[in-house]
């Protein structure tokens, strides 16, 4: 079955649509570390340079998600079919 230009270029696009839905999950992630590591200060304020660095590697690694949806639709709105 042949699928002419539009069809494919309308299915990267709601391609792309459905791959920055990805972007909602590390928002969430970070927004939920972020006041749990306010949280963990708020009880121990000695230890906040340990409890920092831990939650700036897990927001980093959260939003790695989000980079490789938002560059999955990039490729995708650009695609030539």
């Amino acid at each position: 079955m042949e699928f002419n230009e539009f069809f494919v270029k309308g299915m990267a696009l709601l391609g792309a649509g459905i791959a920055m839905i990805a972007g909602i999950g590390p928002g969430m992630g970070q927004g939920f570390a972020a006041g749990k590591g306010a949280e963990a200060v708020g009880r121990n304020p000695e230890a906040s340079g340990k409890i920092q660095s831990i939650m700036v590697l897990g927001i980093a690694l959260a939003e790695t998600t989000g980079i490789y949806a938002l560059i999955i639709a990039i490729l995708l709105v650009f695609v030539k079919g």
